[in-house]
């Protein structure tokens, strides 16, 4: 069995001179690098993984959201479809570096 890892290889959460905690990696991440889901969005409530919940804000940042819809076409009877958000690097980033992302979700 496979042991639960809440965040994707090469990343870790630690004190962050932008707010509290954030995400850095710890090896190198290459422009293009798809780190996986970090929110989301069922009826009118958003969720974050750890993932989407340590990534800080910058106006400036070095990954961006994707968001896509999520149907199931396979069973014309089932109800459910959602959208998620994924994570990608838009710069390459160094070991060290703290990853982050415009935040779109809370803006009024």
């Amino acid at each position: 069995m496979e042991k639960y890892k809440p965040l994707p290889e090469g990343l870790t959460i630690r004190s962050s001179p932008i707010h509290d905690q954030g995400v850095f990696a710890t090896r190198f991440l290459p422009r293009g690098t798809e780190l996986g889901m970090s929110h989301v969005q069922w009826g009118g409530h958003i969720f974050r993984t750890p993932l989407g919940g340590f990534l800080n804000h910058s106006d400036t940042p070095n990954c961006s959201k994707s968001k896509i819809r999520v149907n199931n076409f396979e069973d014309p009877k089932a109800t459910y479809n959602y959208h998620k958000w994924n994570i990608t690097v838009i710069e390459d980033i160094k070991p060290g570096q703290e990853l982050t992302l415009e935040y779109t979700f809370y803006k009024i």
